[in-house]
C-alpha cells in the first residue's frame, strides 16, 4: 500500500510540474526501473534506451521485420570491398540547443563513442578506424576490416548523435543535461522519481509529434504499474507481468501490444573467471549439461509466465531468421542428467551458488529452476542481489551460476560476440576458445545472411555443447496503454517510439 501511495504521489508531482502542457498532451510512461546515466556513450540499461528513443535520434532505425530504415541518415552504401560505409545525412536538422546536426557532429559523436573513457559503445563500433567528412551532409566510416553488423549497431545508442557544443562543455557531466536531435528535449530528472522531457519545437519531423510532454516514472512493482494505468495516472507501461495479461485483455479501457523480443534470459555459468569457477559445475561440461537436462523450459514458461513467453535454447528466439533449427530445444531428461553427474564423479548433492538479480519475475524463475534441479541432486542456492551489484560481482567472477537477462540487439552479433569472445567485456564466465574466436570474427565479414547463418551454425554446435550459458526463454514484449492513445506500434527491440502517437 505504501508503494502505491508513493507512486501516486510521484505521479501527482509530475502532473503539477506539467506547466503549459495540458493533461491531454502529457504522456506518462511507467518504467520497471530507473535508468542509469542519460549519456548514450556511457549508458547501459534497457530502460535508458526507452528514454533515449524520445530524446536522441540515431543515424538509422529498425522496422517491424528488423530491416534498417532511415532516421538522421537518409541513404547509405558500402564501398571499398565492404570496408567503408558512406552515409548521406538529413538536411535541416538541429540539435535541441539550436546547433546544426551535420557531418562534423556525426564525426564528433562517433569518435566520442570510440575514445571517451568508460564508453560502452566502443566495443560495438570498434571496427570503425576513422570517420571522414565528405561534405557537410556526407560522412564516410572507414573500417579496419569488414563488419556486417555495423548498420544494426548504428540503430541503437552507438548511432545516437549528440551536440558537440554541449558535450564539450559538459564533459563527463553531459548525462545530467543531454542535448541530442530527438523529438523531445531534456527538462528535469529526479533520481528514482521521474524524468521529464518536453517537445522540441524545431524537430525535423515535428508534424508527426502530437504530445507536448513525456514523464517517465520508475515503478518497480508491476502490479503497482498496472494499477496506476487502470486508474488513469499512467498512460503506458512497459513489462506487463504475464500473470496480469488477462486483466489487461478484459479491460476495455486498455490496449495490449505484444511481440517476441530480441532478448533472452539464461543462466550464465562461471567456467574460468577466478577461484569461484573451480567447482564441478564450472569445470565439467557434463555437470552443466546435467543442469540443463533437469530444466523443463515449457513447464517453466507455463508456471511463471502462463505460457506467454517463448522457450528457447539459443541467443536468438526460434522465430528469428538466424535461429539454428537443427539444434532445437531439448526436452527434460532426468535419468540422463543423473547419469552425467555420476559419470562426472559427483557424489551426494551438489551445492551451487546461484546469484539472481532482485525482482519478483526472476526470483520466480529461479525458484522453479531450483525445484527442477533438486530432482537430479543439484541444490541451487539462490542469492538475491541488487541488479547493478550483481553485474559487478559477475565481472569479478564472484558467482558460480548467474541468472541474467539480456535485452537483445537487432543483429545476432550483439547477442553473441561480447559474451563469448576471449576477454570480451560481457564474457562473465571467462570462456575462451580459439576456434570460437575465429568463427566469431568470420561471422562479421559477409553481408550475405545465408553465409553468416552458416558460420553461426558452426558456432552453435560448439557453444551449445560447452554450456557456459544455458538459454531458457525469450520474453514477449508486453506493453499496455490507455485505449485513448492511438498510433502505437511495438518493435522487437522493446523501445517505446513516440513519433505518430496521439490521444483521442
Amino acid at each position: 500500500m505504501l508503494r502505491r501511495i508513493l507512486a501516486a504521489a510521484a505521479l501527482l508531482a509530475a502532473g503539477l510540474l506539467s506547466g503549459a502542457a495540458t493533461a491531454q498532451t502529457t504522456l506518462r510512461i511507467g518504467l520497471a526501473e530507473d535508468p542509469d546515466v542519460l549519456d548514450p556513450t556511457l549508458a547501459r540499461t534497457y530502460v535508458g534506451r526507452i528514454v533515449f528513443a524520445s530524446l536522441c535520434d540515431k543515424l538509422v532505425d529498425i522496422g517491424p521485420d528488423l530491416q534498417i530504415v532511415p532516421q538522421l541518415a537518409t541513404e547509405w552504401r558500402w564501398t571499398d570491398d565492404n570496408k567503408a560505409l558512406v552515409m548521406k545525412l538529413r538536411q535541416g536538422v538541429t540539435f535541441q540547443d539550436g546547433e546544426k546536426m551535420d557531418a562534423a557532429a556525426v564525426k564528433f559523436s562517433l569518435e566520442r563513442h570510440l575514445t571517451m573513457p568508460g564508453s560502452n559503445r566502443k566495443a560495438e563500433i570498434s571496427a570503425v578506424k576513422s570517420v571522414e567528412i565528405v561534405d557537410d551532409h556526407t560522412v564516410k566510416l572507414v573500417l579496419d576490416k569488414p563488419f556486417a553488423p555495423l548498420l544494426a549497431q548504428l540503430s541503437d545508442r552507438a548511432g545516437m548523435i549528440v551536440s558537440p557544443k554541449a558535450a564539450q562543455a559538459e564533459g563527463d557531466k553531459f548525462g545530467q543535461h543531454p542535448i541530442c536531435a530527438g523529438p523531445f528535449k531534456f527538462t528535469e530528472r529526479v533520481a528514482q522519481d521521474r524524468i521529464v522531457l518536453d517537445r522540441f519545437a524545431d524537430y525535423w519531423n515535428k508534424d508527426a509529434i502530437h504530445v507536448d510532454r513525456i514523464v517517465f516514472l520508475p515503478i518497480a512493482d508491476s502490479t503497482v504499474r498496472l494499477s496506476n494505468l487502470q486508474s488513469g495516472q499512467l498512460d503506458l507501461i512497459e513489462r506487463v507481468a504475464a500473470t496480469d495479461l488477462d486483466t489487461v485483455r478484459k479491460d476495455a479501457r486498455l490496449k495490449l501490444s505484444a511481440i517476441t523480443s530480441l532478448a533472452y534470459t539464461g543462466i550464465t555459468i562461471n567456467t574460468a573467471n577466478g577461484e569461484r569457477a573451480k567447482n564441478p559445475l564450472g569445470q565439467d561440461q557434463r555437470v552443466r549439461e546435467a543442469l540443463e537436462l533437469s530444466i523443463d523450459r515449457a513447464a517453466l514458461n507455463q508456471v511463471v509466465f502462463n505460457g506467454e513467453f517463448m522457450p528457447g535454447n539459443q541467443w536468438v528466439s526460434p522465430e528469428h531468421p538466424y535461429y539454428q533449427k537443427d539444434l532445437p530445444v531439448q526436452g527434460r531428461d532426468l535419468e540422463k542428467a543423473k547419469a552425467l553427474l555420476k559419470e562426472a564423479g559427483v557424489t551426494g548433492r551438489l551445492s551451487v551458488d546461484f546469484m539472481v538479480p532482485s525482482g519478483a519475475e526472476l526470483h520466480a524463475v529461479a525458484e522453479v529452476i531450483q525445484a527442477m534441479a533438486a530432482e537430479v541432486g543439484i541444490d541451487m542456492k539462490i542469492r538475491v542481489t541488487e541488479f547493478a551489484t550483481s553485474l559487478k560481482a559477475a565481472e569479478a567472477g564472484q558467482y558460480q551460476a548467474y541468472m541474467l537477462a539480456w535485452s537483445g540487439r537487432t543483429d545476432p552479433d550483439g547477442n553473441l560476440y561480447s559474451f563469448y569472445k576471449c576477454k570480451a567485456p560481457l564474457n562473465y564466465p571467462g570462456y575462451c576458445n580459439p576456434e570460437v574466436d575465429k568463427l566469431l570474427d568470420q561471422s562479421r565479414v559477409p553481408s550475405d545472411p545465408a553465409a553468416r547463418k552458416a558460420i553461426y551454425a558452426q558456432l552453435a554446435k560448439i557453444l551449445l555443447n560447452d554450456d557456459s550459458i544455458l538459454y531458457l526463454y525469450h520474453r514477449r514484449i508486453l506493453i499496455a496503454h490507455t485505449a485513448r492513445l492511438e498510433g502505437y506500434t511495438q518493435m522487437p527491440d522493446g523501445l517505446v517510439r513516440v513519433v505518430g502517437l496521439k490521444f483521442k
